[in-house]
């Protein structure tokens, strides 16, 4: 038959809409065309295509070839359409039948030898498939999470002698074998933190609840220790938790690790390597930390129009990329946790060492966070020096495993009540899970006043306070929980 149809998937941020592919054999001069707005990539692969069938031993049609991928408007990019051109050709041109082919997703890059090489994106691709209740073929090595997806979903080839004879079943393909990093990741441990107990608190309070938190001190005070030590206590990642990080691991083709991840950039990154963007948009630092940690360390440093991109993926937890002919969604559901000095030099406010910053150059450099990004932020702590002989005789801290066992405990006591973190509750749901009696209600309103609290600081500091319940096992939030959840509301 001089036509077939062939199904595969593109690649749209975390989606992976069909894609079907349309091959017809026509009289006339031979030649190779491929439509349905496809890219330079897209458009070599008839050169790959090619020299794949013919290497490996296929008879390639004399004739005018015509490739549709359809819809015309969605962009396709990438070789991960190789293979199904190639499967497409084999069909129209008879050496397959239509019938074989018919319950299966293909996607895979070709060598010039017929050797299937690996794509980005593969997991989200596999996810669609199983639920188009399709099989996937596509090449080994691609997919290396087969516990987070149905039995017999995935079927992993090396070249494509092999997927045509599975086609015609005279061979079988193994399912994936290679499995994810499921070990636990050696994180430093807070035993290493000497003193800094409120610190050391917050740190706690922050990943109970996946708040947000900023550290305000001298250098030298620990700031970025703690930050570091914050992944070792998070909670383990739930099974939807995992496959949504794996997701975004496996559209920028990153080693598949099933642990919450800890993103550090540096100040001098772009706002779209932040949140993401490009030519061809990608997951930015903000995708990458989703259900994990993103570390700003010197928080004034970055350029102000970079920090002010964050004030949306915090309250929506998803980066929109928008481009002429679609939008892109990324997941940003990220626990913040940032570093600052108190002024350029580093030291206002410290006892032990006089500042050397005008009142006009303090102001400048804590005004390059503005206010609307810090009322996103539901703990802010100011670390002091330690004394003289503090750091030698503190004892040695707590460790990381004894602090996650209540920490997670308490992120439990979160998911059984209401099915999602403390800090990811709206107003709705605060109303419901948060209530207050009328003492705490009093608080409120007279912190409200004296700290000129917003709104928005209101739910804050609220979410806190039960989150301060929590891990003191408290069905109700009390006047003392309130209380603490104040403290960590300050200026940094």
């Amino acid at each position: 038959m001089p036509l077939a149809t062939v199904h595969s998937r593109a690649r749209l941020g975390v989606d992976a809409p069909l894609v079907t592919i349309e091959v017809h054999l026509s009289a006339g001069l031979p030649a190779f065309n491929i439509v349905g707005l496809p890219e330079a990539t897209v458009r070599e692969a008839k050169d790959r295509v090619r020299s794949a069938l013919i290497n490996s031993h296929f008879t390639f049609p004399v004739s005018r070839i015509t490739v549709n991928l359809a819809p015309a408007d969605l962009p396709k990019e990438g070789g991960r359409f190789d293979l199904p051109i190639a499967i497409g050709i084999l069909v129209a041109s008879g050496q397959l039948q239509q019938r074989e082919t018919e319950s299966y997703e293909f996607i895979g890059e070709l060598g010039l030898s017929g050797e299937l090489r690996t794509v980005n994106a593969a997991l989200p691709t596999a996810l669609a498939t199983a639920d188009a209740s399709r099989q996937l073929v596509l090449p080994s090595g691609s997919a290396s999470l087969a516990e987070l997806l149905p039995p017999d979903t995935l079927q992993e080839a090396t070249d494509l002698l092999g997927v045509v004879a599975f086609l015609k079943g005279q061979q079988s393909l193994g399912p994936p074998t290679d499995a994810a990093d499921t070990q636990p990741a050696a994180y430093p441990d807070m035993r290493d933190v000497r003193g800094q107990l409120l610190a050391k608190r917050g740190l706690e309070i922050a990943a109970a609840g996946f708040h947000s938190l900023l550290f305000s001190g001298p250098p030298g005070t620990g700031k970025t220790l703690l930050a570091s030590r914050l992944p070792g206590i998070l909670p383990p990642p739930t099974e939807q938790e995992c496959r949504e990080i794996a997701i975004v691991q496996s559209i920028v083709g990153q080693p598949l690790q099933l642990q919450r991840p800890f993103r550090n950039p540096h100040h001098t990154a772009s706002a779209a390597a932040l949140v993401g963007g490009g030519s061809s948009p990608r997951p930015g630092e903000i995708s990458l930390a989703h259900r994990g940690v993103l570390f700003l360390d010197e928080l004034p440093e970055y350029p102000r129009k970079v920090l002010e991109v964050l004030r949306e993926p915090i309250e929506s937890g998803e980066v929109v990329i928008s481009r002429a002919r679609h939008q892109l969604r990324f997941p940003a559901r990220f626990a913040l946790v940032a570093a600052m000095n108190p002024c350029p030099c580093g030291f206002d406010g410290d006892p032990q060492k006089a500042c050397r910053c005008t009142p006009d150059q303090i102001l400048r450099y804590r005004s390059r966070v503005s206010g609307p990004l810090l009322d996103r932020i539901d703990l802010r702590l100011r670390l002091n020096r330690m004394a003289a002989g503090e750091l030698q005789d503190s004892p040695e801290g707590e460790p990381s495993d004894a602090i996650r066992a209540r920490v997670s405990a308490a992120h439990q006591r979160q998911l059984n009540r209401q099915g999602c973190s403390n800090a990811l509750l709206d107003a709705g749901q605060l109303s419901r899970f948060c209530p207050l009696d009328t003492e705490g209600k009093a608080f409120i309103r007279d912190i409200e006043a004296r700290i000129n609290l917003s709104a928005r600081g209101q739910h804050r500091l609220i979410k806190t306070a039960r989150t301060i319940a929590d891990l003191e096992s408290s069905n109700d939030i009390c006047l003392k929980h309130l209380r603490e959840a104040a403290l960590y509301r300050g200026e940094p």
